[in-house]
């Protein structure tokens, strides 16, 4: 015999949660279904494990999406300084570290914690190590698990994306999408590394500008033993393409022509390779610079190599895929949800939120705000049904 509810949660990650949470503070009788033993596994890892919770310049353009308007509803109805403000009620210690990433100061576990106190002051009802193993719908939908059945008039999907799968990602919420005939816009890894033939340069880092089309993202470098990784990386990688070039500038703050040229005339006998390893780490000057001095090396030559400096270009042969990215590009097409309350519109009570969306934000807090503002508009939507 199953059990009622009002809303159904599938997934008791960041989005997941905060549905829960706010359906419960609606008034409504909430369940959380969790397939792990435990909720918001992907929080606790996050931010070296003190959860990059939330970015201070979260807006539209930050995120990825075949609808680049269409998060803008969410994203504006709860934004980063309303979960801050969750924070701070909850005397959460935090900092910006970079570029308005904020942190714990202590441990993503105070986030959790948080989210979990939440659900249970509105009388939310959590329940880890629930594996669905059916979802059908006639008035209502019934959820099947392997601890019983449930229903409710409104089940949303919080499953997330197929990012790390040793922390349990699966392609859920998009299989029960298709059975229920929605589009997905095509899937691929991203905030992830690239892999490609490098120089032996593993463990350098400096900062770039990388580009790709008008994606531009100026942060960290590393190389590492198989290909190219850091955030200036990362950020590029949810915009490549298989095949694509990449544009690398190696120095993004010199005029690098006028450099080697002055270099030359005020150091004529400096070797190429000491001036370059003025400006950027030596074991990479030392790859790229041939051996010689300066004066043996015509202007052109040192603008020639400038160019290339400026605009070293890559072509990976992969990403190293799902198991190391942090996020998944693509998902549940937009076209099919409402940007206000994250509902389907063929299927009344059915709702898609966070990483399973098509909305994909960048490294640094981005992809948490989408969870939060998701599964906020959700959770009113969602309670607004009976």
């Amino acid at each position: 015999m199953s059990r009622h509810y009002d809303v159904i949660v599938a997934g008791g990650g960041a989005a997941g949660l905060m549905c829960a949470l706010r359906a419960g503070q609606r008034g409504r009788r909430v369940l959380v279904l969790e397939h792990a033993d435990k909720v918001g596994k992907k929080i606790l890892i996050s931010g070296g494990g003190r959860c990059n919770f939330t970015n201070l310049g979260s807006r539209p353009e930050a995120f990825l999406s075949a609808n680049p308007h269409f998060c803008k509803s969410a994203l504006a109805r709860y934004t980063q300084h309303d979960f801050i403000a969750l924070v701070e009620k909850h005397r959460i210690a935090w900092h910006e570290k970079t570029l308005g990433q904020l942190f714990c100061d202590g441990s993503a576990r105070q986030i959790v914690a948080m989210l979990l106190a939440e659900c249970d002051a509105v009388g939310v009802d959590v329940k880890v190590a629930h594996r669905i193993t059916g979802i059908n719908k006639a008035d209502r939908f019934a959820v099947d698990t392997d601890h019983g059945a449930f229903a409710s008039p409104s089940l949303v999907l919080a499953t997330g994306g197929l990012s790390i799968p040793k922390m349990g990602a699966t392609g859920f919420a998009h299989d029960v999408a298709r059975r229920f005939g929605l589009s997905l816009i095509e899937m691929r890894p991203a905030l992830v590394p690239l892999t490609l033939k490098v120089p032996e340069l593993s463990g350098v880092s400096l900062e770039v500008v990388t580009r790709f089309g008008r994606a531009r993202f100026r942060e960290a470098m590393l190389f590492t033993h198989r290909g190219l990784s850091g955030p200036a990386i990362l950020q590029i990688s949810s915009y490549w393409q298989e095949g694509g070039a990449i544009a690398i500038d190696l120095l993004p703050d010199l005029d690098a022509r006028s450099f080697l040229v002055e270099s030359k005339r005020s150091r004529p006998k400096a070797e190429l390779r000491t001036i370059l390893a003025e400006v950027m780490p030596q074991r990479l000057a030392q790859h790229l610079a041939a051996k010689g001095t300066m004066a043996g090396l015509r202007d052109r030559e040192l603008e020639a190599l400038a160019d290339h400096l400026k605009a070293w270009t890559i072509v990976p042969s992969a990403t190293e895929g799902y198991a190391k990215a942090e996020v998944t590009v693509g998902g549940v097409d937009t076209d099919e949800l409402s940007s206000r309350t994250m509902e389907t519109k063929k299927v009344p009570g059915l709702f898609v939120i966070g990483e399973a969306v098509d909305v994909t934000g960048w490294l640094g807090g981005y992809n948490f705000q989408w969870a939060w503002s998701s599964g906020y508009v959700a959770g009113r939507g969602a309670a607004a049904r009976r």
